[in-house]
């Protein structure tokens, strides 16, 4: 059995980095690859383009971007009853002249 033959049997080649011109023409592929949980790299003139990954994995990074004001983090942590001691310490403030 030759080699092309061979290939075209076993399926997509599984890998994370494509060429341009490769992506465009396995595009079938580089989805499938993506979608299965795989994230595919694509170059352009030797450097690094775009990563293609699935919807899921786009829309959970996309959640981990989304920002919380502090307080509102803070008043959701389950030590937001935490009582602290003292207020603090008030300590003499030195005179300076202007």
């Amino acid at each position: 059995m030759s080699k092309s033959r061979q290939a075209r049997q076993t399926g997509p080649v599984l890998r994370s980095g494509w060429k341009l011109g490769e992506a465009k023409a396995k595009f079938s592929d580089v989805v499938r690859l993506a979608a299965s949980g795989q994230p595919q790299r694509v170059t352009v003139h030797g450097k690094d383009a775009v990563v293609i990954v699935s919807a899921s994995e786009f829309d959970r990074l996309r959640s981990l971007g989304t920002s919380t004001r502090l307080h509102d983090l803070l008043s959701q942590s389950p030590l937001n009853r935490l009582e602290f001691g003292d207020k603090g310490v008030r300590s003499p403030v030195r005179k300076v002249e202007l």
